[in-house]
């Protein structure tokens, strides 16, 4: 799997069969080797490829021990290759193909979900018709450990009988978590997709379970399951196997001392078991210790994504919940502060909700921090039976990033580190875009502070990539962008003490419904969102475009 392109290095993960020395060659004469490193019984390598030749497309070979393995024997895909950009790519446009939200194939899933969009895609570029984007940028639910396959259930309930502790239709441990990544990723139109385009990864909730740290009431619920341990350390371990270490570039790979102790460890089982337990602690206001950072942040030309974890590191504190902890959202801060064009922000819960759900989790969240028992155990209720745990849940957060973005669209000649525009003030970010899933439906909007900024500041939502709402929720979904709804939603936010928010929001595209896959093109000083759905015959046709 192409995981990072860094001027003339690669990063490319993979999973052997057995251990393995580990080469990588690819055209022009750019080579990475390196072995295999053991966990749980299953063998990894993260190989960094140097020497790539810039600008260029560069067809590569995997061999393990000198054995040929990719392409396969036989392949009729086209040849996987490394793209580079140009050693100065300032000028170069930027392209982005972002969703979430994907289950695995009909044939495995053993449910009728229309088709996926993450296939159609893949057939899209292997006829050529299109160029390839610069990145993948995967949201969230790039597997469902709480909703299996008909396949993995037979599987759980063998195992559930041979002593395995665990409900029949979950996973819990780190085997049962490899069986998911195969069913997903064995899909020959995304495993070749995989291996030719770059991709980078953040969770939601249900690479764990559904509203994982929901709030602190839910993770103290949730700790009295037997098997909850087991089932947090180990799957937040495979995540830092299959997707977390592939969002690391060369450097950061080299400078991570857990990377460092897990390649070099004969066995590094005990390891990651002790990691996964160790950094499911969420945020706390009191706790100014740094957590362990998901979040992530690169640039490509003179576009900048930083991808937010929405999950793990959440502050659950009543009266002070935050989405980020403090150490992380300045960490954030840097980021979004620097020499850009186009600021991108990877969040795998949408920060601009229809306004009517968000003034209901506003609402929401403010009643479950009740002083009055009763009311806030209703209110906690309401959170889970909704899943009212979007930005708008977090409402400090909320604020706090729309203060951002506002200052970031002012050019404010305060702000550090942004380029010096005529006349000496620092100048506004070409567009600002938000990227998320989640929801399973796709939409854009635009946000609207009261003023006029120079950086438009957009939400752009597509999920699922495979997936699908269920029928008679899509009425009521496209019910709660009505304005009407909207007043009666800020009514009761406002009746319970809910400032009014500091900026609106217009839906300009959207909601679609089916499974699709969004792009979002950046060049120059201009932005273009497209959102594309699948057809029936599993073909790519146009939902909406919207240029900024």
């Amino acid at each position: 799997m192409l995981r990072r392109v860094t001027g003339d290095r690669a990063t490319i993960w993979l999973e052997t069969s057995e251990p393995a020395e580990v080469l990588i060659e690819a055209e022009g004469g750019a080579t990475g080797s390196a072995p295999t490193f053991s966990a749980y019984g299953h063998h990894y390598a993260m190989i960094v490829v140097t020497g790539l030749v810039p600008d260029s497309s560069q067809a590569y070979t995997v061999t393990l021990d000198g054995r040929s393995v990719w392409p396969a024997a036989g392949s009729t895909y086209p040849p996987s290759v490394i793209r580079t950009r140009a050693t100065d790519d300032r000028d170069q446009p930027v392209s982005l193909t972002f969703g979430s939200c994907r289950e695995g194939t009909p044939q495995s899933s053993g449910r009728r979900l229309p088709p996926d969009a993450l296939d159609a895609f893949a057939r899209r570029l292997m006829a050529g018709t299109h160029d390839r984007p610069d990145l993948l940028v995967l949201l969230g639910d790039q597997v469902y450990a709480d909703e299996t396959s008909a396949k993995v259930k037979r599987y759980l309930k063998k195992r559930r009988r041979n002593g395995h502790d665990g409900p029949d239709d979950q996973v819990v441990a780190f085997e049962e978590y490899t069986k998911l990544y195969l069913e997903s990723w064995r899909d020959p139109e995304v495993r070749w997709l995989f291996s030719t385009v770059p991709s980078v990864m953040i969770f939601d909730d249900h690479e764990l379970i559904d509203d994982w740290n929901t709030s602190a009431s839910w993770r103290a619920d949730i700790a009295r399951n037997s098997w909850w341990r087991k089932r947090i350390a180990d799957g937040l371990a495979s995540y830092w196997i299959y997707q977390h270490l592939g969002n690391l570039s060369p450097d950061e790979l080299a400078a991570d001392p857990l990377f460092q102790k897990v390649s070099s460890s004969g066995d590094a089982t005990e390891l990651l078991h002790e990691f996964g337990l160790r950094v499911d602690e969420p945020g706390s206001a009191e706790n100014t210790d740094q957590p362990y950072q998901w979040s992530f942040a690169l640039d490509v030309g003179r576009t900048r994504l930083v991808v937010l974890d929405n999950r793990c590191n959440r502050v659950l504190t009543p009266g002070a919940r935050a989405m980020l902890p403090a150490s992380e959202w300045d960490w954030f801060l840097d980021r979004a502060h620097g020499d850009y064009d186009h600021l991108v922000v990877g969040s795998s819960l949408p920060w601009l909700m229809p306004p009517a759900i968000h003034h209901l989790e506003a609402w929401n969240e403010r009643i479950a921090e009740s002083r009055h028992a009763r009311t806030a155990a209703f209110g906690e209720q309401i959170r889970r039976a909704f899943d009212l745990e979007h930005w708008a849940a977090f409402g400090k957060s909320f604020a706090a990033l729309g203060e951002l973005f506002r200052r970031l669209g002012e050019g404010n000649p305060d702000a550090p580190s942004r380029r010096v525009g005529a006349g000496g003030a620092y100048a506004a970010p070409a567009s600002i875009s938000v990227l998320s899933g989640d929801v399973h439906h796709s939409y854009v909007a635009k946000a609207d502070f009261g003023q006029a900024l120079a950086t438009p500041v957009m939400q752009l939502t597509c999920s699922p990539i495979h997936n699908q709402v269920p029928a008679p929720m899509r009425p009521l979904m496209r019910f709660s962008w009505s304005r009407a709804v909207a007043r009666v939603a800020r009514g009761l936010s406002k009746s319970a003490g809910v400032a009014k928010p500091a900026l609106r929001w217009k839906r300009v595209a959207g909601p679609y419904f089916g499974n699709a896959v969004g792009t979002l093109q950046l060049e120059g000083r201009s932005a273009t969102a497209r959102i594309e759905g699948t057809s029936k015959d599993g073909d790519l046709f146009d939902v909406a475009e919207v240029k900024y």
